[in-house]
């Protein structure tokens, strides 16, 4: 299950001493450092500076008089785009350098994160095709003969504020349609993988300095979470758009809400996976484990919650125990592993517990269920897959956010669908099945933002979100691109009048 190749070791990191406001580098008003700890050597390789209050009301300041004077929000969609498809070239020129980050701040092994480096610049280039074709302006005739214009405005300033399980993808997300509609952005990145976004940030200091892109439309700030709360209260602020725990997205818009700013969430989940009596048991082996695993379960989309008939019990839970302990483990260095350390001492600390209070809860670990053997450095748990779970248990109703799996017994298919809708979340879930038609209805069923048949289909160039306390709106996709807009109606006369 692991490998334990000490020779393979992480590239070194630059410090970063300054911090990005209005497309340049600049000093922070603040001293404050914040460590970037490899999770597989736990030892600090890295340091960048943290942005003070001042720092972030400098960059909405930025923000703010580049939007309302029109320089970026001025130029026409084909400009833009052709700006975003700029940045994507540019950062597949870095790609080396982010893929070593991928490794640094997520844990995740150097092939998966080459993956996600290669994913992040397509999506830039889907968002700029998506805003090529997307019409801002349509006129509708009214009864009396005028002309009514539908427009579609930016949003206005946005602050983009991103998790720490994927950083650079998640500016792909929200920075890149941000642009494409005319907004000015302040990207708040996550302590725990602070170097990434300071890429992204040399990336944008070209293309200011060649003049692409205006200054003052793109800051990058790190911010602990009090400093990061003057950014969401900030009245220069029109539009927060938020990845990360359900928690803080609690927080976020109870913040957002006392000024009625506009808010898009992408937050947690605790996805299903029903297996129905007729699946083929090969289809489940060959995307459940990824789907539940994928990061080292450090994925909101993960499918942590396996739903399987008391008829096929026995023959799925020994057929998944085998999958999930052959997933190959260890230095994330070593090309051959898929699953890596998790983030942090204290994030293996917490999944460790999840595990340990199912078991006191009376439910069985059938594999993993703590630091594998063989890997006695690293913030590692294995692959842990617990029988006897019931719903109302805390493993099945919370998110851990480590690649641990419960697996459930339903009666029938409509106790399936009740297990599986019985959540605050609602973020992503699977139906195995040989009937198609059957999966498909299902899947209509489930009360989540996206239902894959018969496998884990990851596409990010299609609408993705959630129901419930899994979010508001939707990200990727031509809908990703609509939540940057404001829509405005202008009413013109009937000729002659």
């Amino acid at each position: 299950m692991t490998t334990t190749d000490t020779a393979l070791s992480a590239p070194p990191v630059t410090d970063r001493e300054q911090v990005f406001i209005g497309g340049r580098w600049t000093d922070s008003t603040g001293d404050e450092w914040i460590e970037l700890i490899d999770p597989w050597s736990e030892k600090t390789v890295a340091r960048i500076r943290s942005a003070t209050e001042q720092d972030v009301r400098r960059a909405v300041d930025a923000a703010r008089q580049s939007f309302d004077s029109g320089i970026w929000a001025g130029k026409s969609m084909a400009e833009r785009a052709a700006v975003i498809d700029e940045i994507a070239t540019r950062l597949d020129e870095r790609r080396d350098e982010l893929t070593t980050l991928g490794v640094l701040e997520v844990g995740v092994p150097v092939t998966v994160s080459a993956g996600t480096q290669q994913m992040t610049a397509s999506l830039f280039r889907a968002v700029a095709e998506e805003a090529r074709n997307f019409t801002v302006r349509e006129d509708r005739t009214r009864a009396d003969g005028g002309i009514s214009r539908i427009l579609s405005e930016p949003t206005g300033v946005v602050a983009a504020i991103i998790p720490w399980n994927g950083p650079i993808g998640t500016i792909a997300f929200k920075v890149a349609p941000a642009l494409a509609a005319g907004c000015s952005v302040i990207l708040k990145g996550a302590p725990d993988a602070p170097a990434s976004p300071a890429v992204f940030a040399d990336v944008i200091a070209e293309l200011v300095a060649e003049g692409r892109i205006p200054e003052g439309v793109v800051s990058v700030l790190l911010a602990d979470r009090e400093v990061s709360e003057t950014l969401v209260t900030n009245p220069g602020v029109d539009h927060i758009t938020f990845t990360g725990s359900t928690g803080a997205g609690r927080r976020i818009a109870a913040l957002a809400a006392q000024r009625i700013a506009r808010v898009s969430l992408e937050l947690g989940g605790k996805s299903a996976a029903i297996v129905l009596d007729d699946a083929d048991l090969n289809h489940v082996l060959q995307s459940l484990p990824m789907g539940g695993c994928m990061q080292s379960g450090q994925a909101c989309i993960a499918l942590t919650r396996v739903l399987v008939s008391r008829k096929r019990h026995d023959e799925v839970a020994a057929a998944l125990s085998a999958a999930y302990s052959a997933l190959p483990m260890g230095n994330p260095w070593a090309p051959e592993n898929f699953l890596g350390p998790l983030a942090g001492a204290r994030h293996q600390e917490r999944v460790q517990n999840y595990i340990d209070s199912a078991v006191r809860d009376g439910a069985t670990v059938l594999t993993g269920g703590g630091r594998p053997d063989g890997l006695d450095r690293g913030y590692f748990v294995a692959p842990t897959l617990i029988d006897g779970v019931r719903n109302d248990m805390r493993i099945a109703q919370e998110e851990v956010f480590g690649p641990v799996i419960s697996l459930i017994t339903y009666e029938d298919e409509d106790d399936a669908v009740a297990l599986a809708n019985d959540s605050i979340y609602g973020l992503s879930g699977a139906v195995y099945t040989e009937d198609l038609e059957r999966g498909y209805a299902l899947a209509q069923r489930i009360r989540t933002g996206t239902v894959s048949v018969n496998g884990s289909v990851i596409d990010f160039t299609l609408p993705f979100g959630g129901y419930k306390q899994s979010g508001v709106g939707r990200e990727g996709g031509v809908e990703g691109l609509a939540e940057f807009f404001e829509t405005k109606t202008v009413h013109m006369p009937a000729s002659g009048h």
